[in-house]
């Protein structure tokens, strides 16, 4: 079986009000997407990564973040798609050589503060269920809201936070992106195309401390964790 990590780091994150892409801003010294990569890098069990990066951004990618890192473990950097899920997309297509019972674990670019566990416990589940996300019960109460007023509050013993990596077989997860976009249908996350195809998802907790960086707040918390653990990924 090989385990290929597929990161879509295609999108421009406007909610950073940032100058350049949310992937390549600076986190403790490094950029984000770097950070990302190299921790797919030196798990022992991935073999191939593989980034979905913006189409006109592929050559600074493969320059200033996979050949100045030494990330010799990806294998291509692909263009990506209008959204999110079109860049998946690209990403599974691009798995020529992949077998039906290959795992790929998808893995959001800007979440730099995965643990090597987490990946282990992703695989673990993966190669069980076929189907499996990370995520992290909500803490907060939730509310549900529409024009400005509260309607209800879900019980949120229930309630979940989805995270990534998220990990399929690749027939699995392929499949059901291509059902998706023949039905013009949109989900949030992949584990939701899954559960749309009628396969059961798995959960792995996660950690709290696997944040994605999506707002300028994201940055200090991030590099306040890494400096608070001694992290010193090269």
């Amino acid at each position: 079986m090989t385990i290929t990590a597929l990161i879509p780091a295609a999108g421009t994150g406007r909610r950073m009000e940032a100058t350049i892409n949310k992937q390549y801003l600076e986190l403790a010294g490094r950029p984000v997407l770097a950070r990302t990569l190299a921790i797919f890098e030196q798990h022992p069990a991935i073999d191939h990564i593989l980034i979905v990066a913006p189409a006109d951004e592929v050559a600074y990618c493969q320059r200033e973040i996979v050949e100045r890192y030494g990330l010799s473990k990806v294998t291509a950097i692909i263009a990506g798609g209008d959204e999110r899920q079109d860049s998946v997309r690209n990403g599974l297509r691009a798995c020529t050589t992949a077998a039906a019972d290959d795992l790929i674990l998808i893995h959001d670019g800007a979440r730099p503060l995965l643990s090597a566990s987490l990946i282990d416990a992703i695989i673990a589940a993966a190669r069980v269920n076929g189907a499996c996300l990370a995520a992290v019960p909500v803490k907060d109460t939730i509310k549900r809201v529409e024009n400005g007023q509260a309607l209800d509050t879900p019980d949120r013993s229930q309630l979940w936070l989805a995270q990534t990596p998220q990990a399929f077989h690749y027939a699995l997860i392929a499949s059901a992106h291509e059902r998706a976009v023949n039905d013009r249908f949109r989900a949030t996350d992949d584990a939701q195309l899954a559960e749309r195809d009628g396969h059961p998802v798995a959960v792995v907790m996660g950690s709290y401390r696997n944040i994605k960086i999506t707002t300028p707040d994201d940055l200090p918390v991030a590099a306040a964790l890494l400096s608070a653990e001694g992290t010193n990924l090269p």
